[in-house]
């Protein structure tokens, strides 16, 4: 275990008022939220096995299972008392008993029939991601949307280009909202994958964004699985994008997005529009449209 575990219990105990969990509250507190010994009376543990929990010393006793790790029952009870979503609760137990690593993870490779699937989609921009979100494969019209083609491959990152590229901030208009996201998905593939040196990108990232090594401490924890996300293109104007996130089973470690503009949208004439331009290879001057 390490310091991810803490940081997360202690973000999430802060964000409980006493009151939530039927425990009275005497008057100003110095911290905001439950307090250590108050988490561990609501999950019926004591409170120096809660401490060493938090500290990530790993804490000893009946509680361990076989192998040495936080058992099941102790962690759903933390999870009860913190109230946390089932997308907490699972990065909950990865990061309290994080897997060995089984070697140097190879090369994330997409396999031709996931290729031949994302070609076959004619009319939505889609695109494969694996842990770090480096983006490994992708169709034509994802690359008219983002210009995956021009970009060199160790920059096809959505996190670099979210934090490390200034145009992102008008390339999303709701910019803080996609930091977010982008950072809480990242947290759950790094909860699950702990030693993978594929996110020591999470590293390079806090050094050089002070809004990532910000977000990045507050904790957020959240599958993006589908939602809309709104895009400021330099040619076509703003699109707005309803996504889904989908698993890709025999590859467990890539997600493969599809976004699918809403029919007969002023986003769907758009990106006919930019896609003929860009099949035609005769892309007219960006446009201040909105």
């Amino acid at each position: 275990m390490d310091g991810d575990l803490g940081d997360f219990l202690r973000s999430r105990r802060a964000r409980i008022r006493p009151e939530e969990v039927g425990l009275p509250s005497y008057g100003r507190r110095r911290v905001p939220g439950l307090r250590r010994e108050e988490v561990a009376q609501l999950a019926g543990v004591s409170v120096d096995y809660y401490i060493r929990l938090e500290q990530g010393r790993g804490p000893g006793g009946p509680s361990r299972t076989k192998s040495g790790g936080v058992s099941d029952t102790v962690l759903d009870a933390v999870a009860r008392v913190l109230c946390l979503d089932e997308t907490e609760r699972a990065y909950l137990h990865a990061v309290a008993r994080p897997r060995r690593p089984s070697g140097r993870p190879a090369a994330p490779r997409v396999r031709p029939g996931v290729q031949l699937l994302l070609d076959s989609m004619e009319r939505t921009p889609a695109f494969v991601l694996d842990v770090r979100m480096d983006v490994l494969a992708w169709n034509a019209l994802a690359d008219a949307v983002f210009d995956y083609d021009r970009i060199a491959p160790d920059a096809r990152n959505i996190p670099r280009h979210v934090f490390l590229d200034p145009a992102s901030r008008t390339f999303y208009p709701d910019w803080p909202a996609v930091a977010v996201q982008c950072v809480a998905h990242l947290r759950v593939r790094a909860g699950h994958h702990q030693d993978d040196r594929r996110l020591a990108l999470v590293g390079e990232l806090s050094l050089k964004s002070d809004d990532f090594r910000r977000l990045w401490a507050d904790h957020p924890v959240r599958e993006c699985a589908f939602g809309v996300k709104r895009i400021q293109h330099p040619v076509a104007g703003l699109l707005t994008f309803p996504y889904e996130t989908m698993a890709l089973p025999a590859d467990p470690d890539q997600n493969l997005l599809v976004y699918t503009p809403e029919p007969a949208s002023e986003t769907t004439e758009r990106l006919a529009l930019l896609g003929s331009w860009t099949s035609a290879s005769t892309v007219p001057e960006p446009t201040e449209r909105a």
